[in-house]
């Protein structure tokens, strides 16, 4: 009999890392980051060394509002939790091809 192969990070782990914002699904800069193992300083510096790589159907960067339903929904502990800059948000599409 074959043995079952497992998928190296479980669909709920990912799905609960989706959000719908601005009629996109996207995930967060910092959950990327998580899942490809990697500090979410160093995801966002790559991103900016080649933002042509990015367009805005790909990626966009989180406005003043988004950010704080995003704390007001338990998303991000809170404004302070980003460091003074805005958080990365890639699309469905975009997520799966950044890095």
């Amino acid at each position: 009999m074959a043995k079952e192969i497992k998928p190296i990070i479980p669909a709920e782990h990912i799905m609960n890392k989706i959000f719908l914002i601005r009629e996109e699904k996207v995930m967060l800069d910092v959950h990327l980051a998580e899942l490809y193992k990697v500090e979410t300083r160093a995801l966002k510096q790559a991103v900016r060394r080649n933002m042509e790589l990015f367009p805005d159907d790909f990626m966009f960067v989180l406005n003043i509002t988004e950010i704080e339903i995003m704390v007001s929904q338990d998303v991000i502990p809170s404004k302070q939790h980003l460091g003074g800059s805005s958080p990365f948000v890639f699309t469905e599409t975009g997520s799966c091809h950044a890095f």
